[in-house]
């Protein structure tokens, strides 16, 4: 828990500009004259006052740190020019905190040849643990390593918060994915129910067309079918685009469970004989529940035109105080013969909606050779 709430400031104080005025700060403290010499020290160098020698070393060591996000590796080269001179020179300034500082700026920053910037960091200690041998004022060979794992922790602390960001940057990667491909999927859903219902009838219609060409009347009735089905399927489209464009207008977008009974007239239309009966009063708010109670009854009679044109198919619809039940049905295999076919998608689709409001949904054969498809939508759940 600890780790995640560091995580999480680490994420957020990071995108802040924090290491801008870090080096200047750095810098103003170790020159005031009650801070001088009580800085870092490794070995035995006596201390000495502060000279022109001094302000540049502690300016080598903090003003680097303002660009080490952009340029770590030079941040860190020019801070352990600074450091070694500090050390030999014996400043012992408190700008010597910048080296550790640049390390974890190079852990956390550094994107390429990480490898070859640790041979190199730890070749330069190296000789500085020489050159402090060669002034007689080296540290023991213990200390000496004490020292580098401490530099090496530093650097570790860079190393996690580069892993704990780019794990943030993948997770919210994968999460755009994801909303990305649920949105299409409810793109695809949408396009499947609005367009499939009104081209299937279409089809139907234009298909029983073609044996009216001896009675012109009748004909002439199901071609206006045909329009009037099409300019409806161009009617749904809009409010689809007004769907997927929540500025394009202010127009209601989901079609009510009062609408049923269009969507019932526009299948009679087609040459199917359906029989709705629709029970309760709706209740006040049904949430997303009415517009998948549409879509079930929709597709369900999109499919009754495809696979069992012509047999008798029963629609009802019930409306309780915590949900609405849905159940349409078809008698006898019917003819499919002006069937366009489908992709199969329609009731998984249908399935998923349900699903998603906590209700049941089951589509399965007859006895009889039809078919039944039943949901059971709690209102309320979604909004």
């Amino acid at each position: 828990m600890i780790g995640v709430r560091a995580r999480e400031l680490w994420l957020r104080f990071e995108g802040t500009a924090w290491h801008l005025p870090l080096g200047p700060v750095l810098l103003v403290a170790s020159l005031l004259p009650g801070l001088r010499g009580h800085g870092t020290v490794i070995g035995t160098v006596p201390d000495r006052p502060f000279d022109a020698l001094a302000v540049v070393a502690v300016a080598c060591e903090s003003l680097p740190l303002a660009v080490c996000r952009r340029w770590p590796v030079a941040c860190l080269a020019v801070v352990s020019v600074g450091f070694v001179a500090d050390q030999l020179r014996g400043y012992h300034s408190l700008a010597g905190t910048g080296l550790a500082l640049a390390l974890v700026g190079v852990g956390s920053w550094l994107e390429w040849h990480r490898r070859v910037t640790v041979i190199a960091f730890t070749a330069a200690y190296v000789l500085f643990w020489i050159a402090l041998h060669q002034l007689g004022a080296g540290e023991s060979p213990a200390e000496f390593v004490m020292f580098y794992l401490a530099l090496a922790l530093m650097w570790g602390i860079g190393a996690w918060l580069r892993s704990t960001r780019a794990a943030e940057a993948e997770r919210r990667r994968r999460v755009a994915e994801e909303t990305r491909v649920a949105e299409r999927t409810r793109i695809a859903r949408e396009l499947h129910d609005v367009v499939t219902h009104h081209v299937t009838a279409m089809v139907v219609q234009a298909e029983a067309a073609r044996y009216l060409t001896a009675v012109p009347e009748r004909l002439d009735q199901s071609l206006t079918a045909v329009t009037d089905t099409g300019r409806r399927a161009m009617t749904d489209l809009r409010h689809l685009l007004d769907l997927l464009n929540p500025d394009h207008s202010t127009e209601p977008r989901t079609p009510p469970v009062g609408r049923l009974l269009t969507l019932v007239e526009d299948t009679r239309r087609a040459g199917q004989p359906v029989e709705f009966t629709e029970r309760g009063m709706p209740a006040e708010s049904t949430g997303s529940a009415e517009l998948v109670a549409y879509r079930v009854v929709q597709e369900a009679l999109t499919n009754a035109l495809k696979y069992a044109h012509g047999s008798r198919t029963e629609v009802l619809v019930r409306h309780g105080n915590k949900e609405i039940t849905v159940e349409v049905g078809t008698y006898g295999a019917g003819s499919g013969a002006a069937s366009p076919g489908g992709s199969g998608r329609g009731l998984a689709g249908l399935r998923e909606r349900v699903d998603v409001l906590g209700g049941d949904f089951s589509a399965g054969r007859r006895t009889d050779g039809g078919f039944v498809v039943r949901a059971r939508i709690p209102t309320g759940s979604l909004s």
